[in-house]
This record gives C-alpha cells, sequence and structure tokens, in this order.
C-alpha cells in the first residue's frame, strides 16, 4: 500500500492541475489582451479637411485613463493607441495595418470616417479583426451577413435624411430643394436616403445638386449656385469645416431658405459660433445626444457627471463642441462591451458581446432612446428627434423617430 503522505501529495498535485486548467479555461485571450492589459486601436483624422473631429479621439483616451485610474476593466488597464490618418483612405489603411499587425491591438474602435472605414472594412474583415462601433452612419457598417466583424454606432445616415424628406414633405410640399453633399460615400449615403424618403417627388423636388470634394479650400461657388437655382429648401451634408462655411456663405449672399444641417455638423461649438450664431437661427438638424449647451440638462444627473469627467480629464476641451458628449458616449459603451466579455476577451467574444447589448444607456443619448444589437442587427442607435436652433443652443421638438433604412 502507498504510504498515506504519497496519496495525499498526490490530491494536492491533481487538484492544482485541476485548479490551473480551470484558470486557463477561464482567462480565454487573443492578441492584444493580457491579465493586466487591454489594446485598443483608433484612426482619427487628427490633421486634414475634418480635422474637427479629431477632439473625439482626445476624449476617447480621457475617458479611457478614467476608467484606469479607477483600476482598469476587471483589473485590466487599457491601452488606448491612435494614430491620424488625416482622413485619407491610403492612410488609414497605412495605418490600420500598423495597429493590427505592429501593435498587435486586440479591435480597432470608432475610426473616423465613411470613406477610411470603407477602405479598411475587408482587411479588418479578412484577419477577423473587429472593426468596432466605427465613427460614421453609413448605412452599410449594418452588414452583420457579409461583414460580421465591422459594427456602427450612431444612427445611420440615410434613416436620418429620410426623417428630414418627412418633415419637408408634411410642412413644405411645393418645396424647391438644394442639396450640398460631400463627393464620396458619406454624402451620397446621405443623399440617397434624401432622395428615398422623398420618394416619387424627389425628382421634381430637389431642383439642384452641390457636390464639393474635401480638398477644395471652399465651397461658395456652390452656395452661390444653390441660391441660383431658386431652391427655398436648402439641405446641407456636410463635414465641420464646409458647415460653417455653407451657413456663413448663405448668409452673405442673402439667402434665407429652410435649412437642414446634418447632425454630423451640427455642432455648437465646432461649426454654429465659427459661422456665426446669427447666421444659425432657425436651423433644423437631428439629435440622438444630449446638448451638453442646452440649459434643460443643467440639472441633468448624467450631465453632471458628464461635466465632472470633462473638468478633470479633459480640461482644455470645448465642452459646446458635441463631439465630446460623442466620444464620451461611444467610450462608454466600448467599456461596457470589455465588462460583458468577462476573462473572455477573444475577438470572436468582442463581437458577440457588441451585439448583445440591451436597452444600454451611456448616459447621454436622450430621453426615449436606447442601444439595442442583436446578431442581426449591427445598427445600436436607430432614433433621432428634430431639433431647431433658437438664441445659442438648440431646441429638440417632435416625436422621437425611429429610420427604417437598413444596410443588409
Amino acid at each position: 500500500m502507498r504510504p498515506a503522505f504519497w496519496r495525499a501529495a498526490t490530491v494536492s498535485a491533481v487538484a492544482l492541475m485541476v485548479t490551473a486548467v480551470s484558470a486557463l479555461a477561464a482567462n480565454q485571450y487573443d492578441p492584444g489582451a493580457t491579465n493586466t492589459e487591454i489594446k485598443i486601436g483608433n484612426i482619427m483624422p487628427y490633421s486634414g479637411p475634418a480635422s474637427a473631429y479629431g477632439i473625439i479621439g482626445h476624449v476617447e483616451a480621457a475617458y479611457f485613463h478614467k476608467v484606469n485610474d479607477e483600476g482598469g476593466v476587471k483589473g485590466r488597464k487599457i491601452n488606448f493607441i491612435s494614430y491620424d490618418d488625416g482622413y485619407s483612405p491610403p492612410k488609414t489603411v497605412e495605418q490600420a495595418r500598423k495597429l493590427v499587425e505592429d501593435d498587435q491591438v486586440l479591435l480597432i474602435f470608432n475610426s473616423l470616417g465613411t470613406p477610411t472605414n470603407t477602405a479598411i472594412r475587408r482587411y479588418m474583415n479578412e484577419k477577423k479583426v473587429p472593426q468596432l462601433f466605427v465613427a460614421t452612419g453609413a448605412t452599410k457598417w449594418n452588414d452583420s451577413k457579409d461583414f460580421p466583424w465591422t459594427m456602427g454606432w450612431q444612427p445611420s445616415y440615410q434613416a436620418e435624411a429620410g426623417i428630414y424628406a418627412r418633415y419637408i414633405l408634411k410642412n413644405k410640399p411645393n418645396a424647391k430643394i438644394g442639396v450640398l453633399y460631400q463627393n464620396d460615400d458619406y454624402g451620397k449615403d446621405y443623399l440617397k436616403g434624401l432622395t428615398d424618403g422623398l420618394g416619387d417627388k424627389a425628382k421634381s423636388m430637389i431642383v439642384s445638386e452641390q457636390a464639393y470634394d474635401v480638398s477644395e479650400p471652399a465651397i461658395d461657388s456652390e452656395i452661390v449656385n444653390l441660391k441660383a437655382s431658386g431652391a427655398d429648401v436648402f439641405v446641407d451634408f456636410s463635414t465641420p469645416k464646409f458647415a460653417a462655411q455653407s451657413i456663413r456663405k448663405a448668409n452673405e449672399i442673402g439667402w434665407h431658405p429652410m435649412f437642414f444641417l446634418n447632425n454630423v455638423s451640427a455642432s455648437v461649438g465646432s461649426v454654429l459660433k465659427p459661422a456665426g450664431l446669427d447666421a444659425a437661427q432657425g436651423i433644423i438638424s437631428a439629435a440622438y445626444l444630449k446638448d451638453a449647451t442646452d440649459p434643460e440638462w443643467k440639472s441633468d444627473k448624467d450631465m453632471k457627471q458628464w461635466n465632472a469627467f470633462m473638468n478633470k480629464y479633459a480640461p482644455d476641451a470645448d465642452k459646446a463642441d458635441a463631439s465630446t458628449v460623442y466620444g464620451y458616449a461611444v467610450a462608454r459603451t466600448m467599456v461596457q462591451v470589455l465588462k460583458q466579455c468577462g476573462n473572455d476577451l477573444t475577438r470572436a467574444n468582442i463581437m458577440k458581446q457588441a451585439a448583445n447589448l440591451k436597452n444600454f444607456n451611456p448616459g447621454m443619448l436622450l430621453p426615449g432612446i436606447a442601444i439595442n444589437t442583436s446578431a442581426s442587427n449591427f445598427a445600436p442607435i436607430r432614433q433621432l428627434q428634430l431639433i431647431r436652433f433658437k438664441g445659442e443652443t438648440w431646441q429638440r421638438f417632435g416625436p422621437i423617430m425611429g429610420g427604417e433604412a437598413s444596410g443588409a
């Protein structure tokens, strides 16, 4: 018979082996994740024609800094690696390869721009690396069947434009519409949403379409052409630099149509103030996030929490810039996904949990709007509310409205 101490030692050894195996089974990692770290990649236009959006990356970095100061996510610190692409698709491809192949990030999060994200979408899906919560509302990101590693976050551009179309049809059915749009996938997605929303009346109602390239220094001639067309409704699908120019130029030439400005350029700080608040009076847009300049939210618990965060972690940022609220809200959504992942920090589980958000509110969504995803729904936010600029802030009006556009 074996000695008792031998049997005890054997039992102890087996117990240790079981514990070790259990620990290995519990903690599952892909490149970019360890017991102490989660590497997240990001690509932003810190320079170039869309540099106004660069503040988003800075706020996201600040929020992850806050998370790390509070102990990280289940003890793991977030290593946020953000590169500049100047809003240039070839540069985006270069930076994505660097993040995936050299930096070995777990995922790429909230990289900005429709043409830029389009340039890396196939690469990210071939590599099976999450391209998560892209900072663009192009409808194509809601395509879980063909591109299961790519997911949007904000409302669809087509759905947003459809809301404007419905408002025009109801309130100005004989409108003559002039459209300014960026001559790329971003602008064309918005334009499609507008024409689809107008339906059979699109051809007769749209009297002028003016496209601009992001390389252009100014869009003055396009605004003059729109006024000359006789348009009494102006639908402006542009990025912040050109949105500010269009507001200012329309006012300068005495053109005062019913004015619609797309959500991604509806920032008081980065667009309306540079254009001149007097020139922006009456502009209509749509929102899904709370406006930090609106006194309605002065006593709001979540807004107070956002203000405290900004004061401590991003004190130099302009709180009137709507992109600061956006960066905070989408970063909180990313952290929620990481929390749901638990100790399974594989890329497959990242996407599984991103597609399993149920009535999640990162704190800055308008009342009645929540984030919901599923394996067949890669459009986390599907609702907006119309807003009109008056005085120094946006004022909400009408009901919360959903969009039906789908990229699948």
